[in-house]
């Protein structure tokens, strides 16, 4: 049975704030809109202020995707534990989410300015 995955450019300027800063502003974000789910922000590692997130021995497996490995977000005094995923190590089909970040959208505030 095939489960559909799609990855798209977003259109615009993608920021992403946390306790009032700014962790993450790129133009190269990506959308993934997966059978079963809302659509998901990737945000490429580049463009992010990685001083705010702290690595944590979280992992969760997507049988889609593969393997996750989770970030807290530290800024201004706040903390949100396990607030970012990353694949570092996808499977094929969505190779192109290596590298990029994604976000709890009820644990940041996520805005996209149209291009």
């Amino acid at each position: 049975m095939s489960h559909r995955i799609d990855i798209l450019p977003t259109a615009g300027r993608l920021k992403v704030t946390f306790g009032g800063v700014v962790v993450a502003d790129t133009q190269h974000a990506l959308t993934l809109l997966e059978e079963g789910h809302g659509p998901v922000q990737y945000i490429p590692r580049a463009d992010a202020v990685m001083e705010h997130f702290i690595r944590t021995p979280h992992h969760t497996t997507c049988p889609h995707k593969g393997e996750a490995s989770y970030y807290s977000l530290r800024a201004d005094g706040t903390e949100a534990e396990n607030a970012v995923w990353t694949y570092e190590t996808p499977f094929e089909p969505v190779s192109s989410i290596a590298g990029h970040l994604a976000f709890y959208p009820d644990r940041v505030s996520i805005e996209i300015e149209p291009a």
